[in-house]
């Protein structure tokens, strides 16, 4: 049996679940949706929510959507948030509404549309601070804006999850030419 599929999933005060073809998690932040695959069964009791599955033909879904239910849960009541870091001289971000305004060292500014369900606030200019209710797409923002001007392992410089340790390469030496 899956360790992590047969862990209940205690429901928090003000989330409601309905269960059909998928299950539907509504709560104070908002609704999320999660499929539920052949095979695998979400019962409700006693304020808690367990996924049982058919056979073991269906244990890695199991496992999964477990997870995914969880994290739907977890989401709607109290939200995630991710955090990043601007590395380099000059490097600053700006938030007016919906759009980031990055300055990441390019000949002219990069301009980022935030999707809905995603806010941005910034610190010092540098510190961004990432918070919505769905984990997946929360992530899906955070790599866009690290991609933006990727970490570099020579200079340090650019976009990095906040607690990411990068290691530092050695760049070219000096003029100690082969012949």
């Amino acid at each position: 049996m899956s360790r992590i599929g047969r862990k209940p999933i205690p429901l928090p005060g003000g989330v409601k679940v309905q269960i059909g073809e998928r299950l539907e998690v509504t709560g104070p932040k908002g609704r999320l949706m999660v499929p539920i695959p052949g095979g695998i069964r979400v019962e409700q009791a006693d304020g808690k929510l367990e996924i049982r599955r058919d056979s073991d033909q269906h244990a890695a879904l199991h496992g999964l959507t477990r997870a995914l239910a969880a994290n739907a849960v977890q989401g709607v009541s109290a939200g995630f948030t991710r955090e990043l870091d601007i590395v380099g001289i000059g490097y600053r971000a700006d938030v007016k509404g919906k759009v980031a305004t990055f300055t990441l060292g390019y000949s002219h500014p990069i301009e980022f549309l935030l999707p809905d369900g995603i806010d941005l606030k910034i610190d010092k200019q540098t510190h961004l601070v990432l918070s919505g209710f769905d984990r997946q797409l929360l992530g899906q923002v955070a790599a866009n804006i690290r991609a933006l001007r990727k970490p570099d392992p020579y200079k340090n410089k650019g976009i990095r999850y906040t607690g990411e340790t990068l290691r530092k390469k050695v760049g070219k030496t000096g003029a100690s030419g082969g012949k």
